[in-house]
């Protein structure tokens, strides 16, 4: 049996062919009484719309940006640079990207964002951005004039976001939870936890990971309260040394986010690296140093390649109006020691 065309669905519906178009598509100007008996059709017929095919016939071009923040972070050019080695391959498929960098955390910023972003000229946007009322508005906005977003990185489910896109970082601490108390083995004390910033929801649900595992599993480990070193190495390596100045049980240091070099350098600096265990986040060319070097344990890290592939992939789809792929999207927690990292 041949597979339904538009033909069949305007046949079967009475309706013309430009009907059949505007109700697939969602435009307007189609009484309700015809929009049910299309759909009707659609679904007796069992009519699959070819999405892809609709497309190259039309040329379209989807558009979608990439807002991350300001500041020198290795993660944070690792993952420009993932947009920029994506685009050759995503502009053969009809796909421009590109990346912007903004601190949302200026309501004034936020507010040119939104004009900017929804103008019209954009058709998705995938926003990494602490979770706070200034970059849950921008989100609204930009929905609001029907541009698809996803949350990149560190999640926004307080928004009218499409989907999330990055790893379970409640998993993500729960993995640094495990790896703490078994590389700490028998010795008793306190971890130094170094977060980029309580407002970003990716360091919360770590942090939340690694003390749902320490209170049931290695009692004798006891995390700190959080020090926050705002994603800059100098205030980072300050609150580290603190810590450590203050409790000198510590045993071990764990580095949620951003500032990754501040805690490595007071480390290094003290000669801590053979009583310390020390764990941080996400591949970088320094994370990957220290890692050599000894002075890093462990690193918990996601590819940023395949945050890029996964963010396009469900802004194109949303704006295609069809499902995604949840296994194709989940991204992987990957474990990284210096005796594996030859092959990451």
């Amino acid at each position: 049996m041949s597979r339904p065309t538009v033909h069949d669905i305007a046949r079967a519906a009475g309706v013309s062919l430009a009907t059949v178009d505007r109700v697939l598509n969602a435009r307007p100007g189609v009484r309700a009484k015809t929009v049910e008996r299309v759909q009707a059709a659609v679904a007796e017929l069992g009519y699959t719309r070819d999405v892809s095919a609709a497309n190259l016939a039309r040329q379209r071009r989807y558009r979608f940006a990439f807002v991350l923040p300001e500041g020198a972070s290795q993660f944070l050019k690792g993952l420009s640079d993932a947009v920029a080695e994506a685009a050759p391959r995503l502009l053969a498929e009809r796909c421009e990207v590109r990346v912007l960098r903004m601190n949302l955390d200026d309501p004034l910023v936020a507010h040119r964002a939104a004009l900017q972003l929804g103008d019209g000229r954009t058709d998705g946007v995938a926003i990494m951005a602490n979770e706070t009322p200034t970059a849950r508005d921008l989100i609204a906005r930009l929905k609001g004039r029907a541009v698809a977003v996803v949350s990149l990185v560190t999640d926004q489910p307080n928004a009218p976001r499409d989907r999330f896109v990055g790893i379970d970082n409640v998993a993500a601490g729960r993995t640094a939870g495990v790896l703490m108390g078994r590389f700490a083995g028998v010795r008793s004390g306190r971890i130094a936890m170094i977060v980029s910033t309580m407002l970003a929801r990716d360091m919360v649900q770590r942090r939340f990971g690694f003390d749902q595992v320490m209170a049931r599993d290695f009692p004798h480990l006891v995390p700190l309260p959080s020090a926050e070193g705002h994603d800059d190495r100098d205030r980072t390596a300050g609150v580290t040394a603190a810590c450590l100045d203050r409790h000198p049980d510590i045993v071990g240091i764990y580095c949620l986010g951003a500032g990754t070099s501040g805690v490595t350098r007071v480390v290094s600096d003290r000669g801590l690296s053979d009583r310390l265990v020390v764990i941080a986040h996400e591949l970088t060319p320094h994370t990957r140093k220290a890692l050599t070097d000894g002075v890093l344990d462990v690193v918990i890290t996601q590819n940023t390649g395949h945050l890029v592939r996964s963010a396009t992939r469900v802004l194109r789809a949303r704006c295609d109006g069809t499902d995604v792929i949840p296994s194709q999207e989940r991204i992987r927690i990957d474990i990284v020691l210096k005796e594996n990292l030859g092959s990451m």
